[in-house]
């Protein structure tokens, strides 16, 4: 029976963020426990004892259960510190470490939340049966253009967003970036 159990769907944007920390952190003892959004397993009574907001992923890890992938992903990182990429600059210092606490921010509170309706509209609207909302789609390309002005400007000066190494602020970038990258 593998360590870490984590509870979602490879296609799901979140669930790919934890596998990928997985993989960036070479923890290779879990396993994924497919949920079937479609037949609504998120929403009854064994998985919501995992997330109580009915979402995936969920992470098991012996006693502790967490949800939230971005919790997921520190937690996991921390844990697992002294393997595969430093995705919090342990080794680093205190400024380094705290770029990358503002710019796991900014992926929450600024790029995702004008990502993620263009990406449903794309991706996930049609699943469900329904025609894309070009309104919606054009309003939140406005404001992710805002956006990525901002990470153009920074990205000039730095080779990732918290500086010069790879961390879990461009990893939590990853999964909406490659659903957008395969929009139309």
């Amino acid at each position: 029976m593998a360590a870490l159990k984590v509870y979602g769907l490879p296609m799901s944007t979140c669930t790919t963020r934890v596998l990928t920390c997985l993989h960036e952190k070479a923890v290779e003892d879990f396993e994924l426990v497919p949920v079937d959004l479609f037949d609504s397993e998120h929403r009854q009574p064994p998985f919501l004892s995992k997330n109580p907001f009915g979402q995936i992923p969920a992470l098991e890890d012996g006693d502790l259960t967490l949800f939230e992938s971005r919790a997921i992903t520190q937690y996991l990182a921390e844990k697992y510190k002294d393997k595969g990429t430093d995705l919090l600059r342990h080794q680093g210092d205190l400024k380094e470490a705290a770029l990358v606490k503002v710019w796991m921010e900014v992926e929450s509170h600024h790029y995702n939340p004008a990502i993620q309706p263009i990406i449903y509209q794309f991706f996930a609207a049609p699943l469900c049966g329904t025609t894309p909302d070009q309104s919606i789609i054009d309003d939140n390309a406005e404001k992710l253009g805002k956006v990525l002005d901002i990470y153009d400007e920074r990205l000039g000066n730095t080779k990732y967003l918290a500086g010069d190494c790879y961390t879990l602020a461009d990893l939590h970038h990853l999964p909406y970036t490659y659903y957008l990258m395969k929009t139309p």
